[in-house]
């Protein structure tokens, strides 16, 4: 599975963006997602990732409320719609794919290529 991730930029505190993730490959409708944010000095984080039919949402503490996490599969698409947005929620988000399990995600083995989510004050 190849993901291609878009849809950040620059936005104000409390506004909101919609990440998306396009992915190629078969295995997608199949498979769990996740999204992950890292920060500049900080470790890749958790944010969100949903079950291969979209029935099951996990979130991260800090974004829980704020983040939904969703997915298209007839389109091929993941997504995260950001509201309420924090300069803390500034950082690169990663789509990934975890294909060996349709429910829970547990580990990537396919990861986008990052779009960068800046939240000025």
């Amino acid at each position: 599975v190849q993901l291609q991730a878009s849809g950040g930029g620059l936005v104000q505190a409390g506004g909101s963006l919609r990440l998306s993730c396009a992915a190629s490959g078969r295995t997608f409708r199949r498979s769990a997602m996740g999204w992950f944010r890292q920060a500049p000095g900080k470790e890749r984080a958790f944010v969100a990732a949903i079950s291969w039919n979209g029935g099951t949402t996990y979130y991260g503490e800090s974004v829980r409320g704020r983040f939904t996490i969703s997915r298209d599969n007839a389109k091929n698409t993941l997504y995260l719609q950001m509201n309420n947005l924090k300069p803390e929620d500034s950082a690169v988000y990663y789509c990934a794919v975890d294909t060996s399990s349709s429910t829970l995600f547990v580990s990537g083995d396919s990861w986008g290529q990052g779009t960068l989510v800046t939240v000025s004050s």
